[in-house]
């Protein structure tokens, strides 16, 4: 019997889905959904914020504690090897008396967050393609298309479909679509790193792209400099998270107590370098700043980062081509992300209704007879990831707002099992092949507290003064949302809810955690 398949067994699930993923196709998804261009559409804001030194080392300092989080949920997922991941891992480290609500609220972040990420990727790749057909069609300078609040909506609303559909084909064409992106990202990546500079026939110094600091409080309204390097940062915390999509999809994966946090961290791995090169290559490749904001430049001041590719090749070789093929290599990875996005957040939906977490649980368990996949969880999260991108057609700041809502609900449901690590009983935790030992309580402190700070500042204003249409909705929508959960669990839930329900019958009662029930018990 395979390793995960065993320990998945212990922890008192039966083997449902289809067990055929290798190392290298999880960590291919899991690399999609972080994918390396995901902060493209907040460089322009992070530039202007407080200049491009703190964008830069921004992404170095965030990185740092970033792996932090990451290992300490590598540890984690090693030993809990199942689709239902981080309010799994919740339920089971916060022990019989907290194991419910933190469960509960464990499983209702991330469902919140993983969800609400399917509708920011889709707004990055609508406006991807939006910069895409202006500059094919002759920029905004010379008559080109721009497209319409509608139909970007009609873009993003595509998309979604799109990914729908094929999410509803056996987990092995996700899995071969997500081999292509992997080699996409990084070859094209790789491709954007080293040309753009090369191409680019006016660049910024070193001392520029590594030194200069400056805000830009007449544009951004901010004039603290804490409060605008803050929020230079945000596009570092949101580029760098995601990489826990290894753990859901552990109950589809070969020996997943070890390919687990192998994923986890090597994904991570690949996107901090990456990452930060392409930020490097697009500042280096500024010819005047002031112009990237223009909303009468060629293409039309709405993707700073379309406008550094444009000039570059528009400057060498006096015409856009290249540009246009630059843009559709970000264009892709936002398509792959967006696939792995509903793959992931599917399969936190599923095991969620499995363990009767959410209204008419049922329908959303159901698992295709043939292909083994969620295909009912996967209509309902491209049907809510729709509806959020509503909003486009009267607000400015949506994609601010998704990112917020998406940040908060997707990291903070990474603090819940990492600070019931912190606290329990070290003797109680069965670890897996990836264990800290000592090590494990000072990296779980690390982390947590990283993910409070990053949680807090997507809460925050990021336009004064504020207005309707630059207001950023976040902390209402997640007030609102999160207030009805805690109230649901108080008034009914706790009755009922007590954590992951076992699937399987053991001949023993669970040695480990008797807060994991059968049916029958529930």
């Amino acid at each position: 019997m395979d390793s995960g398949e065993k320990r998945l067994n212990e922890l008192g699930y039966k083997q449902e889905l289809r067990r055929e993923m290798t190392l290298f196709k999880t960590l291919a998804i899991t690399f999609s959904c972080i994918s390396v261009f995901s902060g493209t559409p907040l460089y322009g804001q992070s530039l202007r914020y407080a200049g491009p030194a703190t964008l830069i080392w921004g992404w170095v300092a965030v990185t740092f504690f970033t792996w932090f989080v990451a290992i300490a949920m590598a540890e984690i997922c090693s030993s809990f090897p199942t689709t239902g991941s981080l309010y799994f891992w919740a339920a089971h480290l916060a022990g019989p008396r907290w194991g419910p609500s933190a469960s509960w609220c464990c499983a209702w972040l991330e469902t919140i967050g993983v969800i609400s990420a399917i509708g920011a990727q889709a707004y990055s790749a609508s406006q991807a393609l939006q910069m895409i057909i202006l500059i094919a069609t002759g920029t905004n300078k010379g008559g080109g298309y721009f497209a319409s609040k509608e139909v970007f909506l009609c873009m993003y609303v595509g998309l979604i479909i799109i990914w729908a559909v094929l999410n509803t084909f056996a987990l092995q064409v996700i899995a071969f679509l997500n081999i292509i992106s992997i080699w996409w990202q990084v070859l094209g990546g790789l491709l954007v790193i080293i040309m753009l500079p090369l191409v680019a026939q006016t660049t910024q110094s070193a001392s520029y792209v590594f030194t200069h600091f400056e805000t830009s409080p007449e544009s951004t309204g901010i004039s603290s400099i804490p409060y605008a390097v803050i929020l230079s940062v945000l596009l570092s915390i949101y580029s760098l998270y995601g990489y826990d999509a290894a753990a859901h999809l552990t109950e589809e994966t070969k020996g997943a107590d070890r390919t687990g946090p192998i994923a986890i961290l090597s994904s991570l791995g690949i996107i901090s370098v990456l990452g930060w090169a392409y930020y490097i290559a697009l500042t280096f490749s500024i010819r005047d700043v002031d112009y990237l904001y223009n909303v009468d430049n060629e293409t039309a001041g709405a993707l700073v980062p379309a406008q550094i590719i444009y000039e570059a090749f528009y400057g060498r070789f006096h015409n856009s081509k290249g540009a246009v093929a630059f843009l559709c290599i970000i264009w892709g990875s936002y398509f792959f992300c967006g696939l792995s996005v509903i793959t992931t957040a599917a399969r936190v939906v599923y095991a969620l209704s499995r363990d009767n977490g959410i209204p008419f649980s049922p329908i959303w368990r159901k698992v295709h007879p043939r292909s083994k996949v969620p295909t009912n969880a996967v209509w309902l999260c491209a049907a809510i990831g729709i509806l959020l991108g509503l909003p486009i057609l009267k607000l400015d700041l949506v994609f601010t707002a998704i990112i917020s809502v998406s940040t908060i609900g997707w990291v903070g449901g990474y603090a819940v099992p990492i600070f019931a690590r912190l606290v329990m009983v070290e003797e109680k935790f069965r670890a897996g092949p990836f264990y800290l030992g000592r090590a494990s309580r000072p990296v779980c402190f690390v982390a947590f507290v990283w993910i409070c700070y990053a949680c807090s500042t997507f809460l925050l204003p990021t336009f004064y003064p504020l207005r309707w249409k630059t207001f950023n909705y976040a902390p209402i929508a997640l007030s609102v949302v999160l207030t009805l959960i805690m109230l649901w669990w108080v008034l009914d839930a706790r009755k009922w809810f007590k954590g992951p329900v076992r699937n399987i019958d053991l001949p023993e009662r669970n040695y480990e955690n008797p807060l994991i029930q059968t049916n029958d018990q529930k």
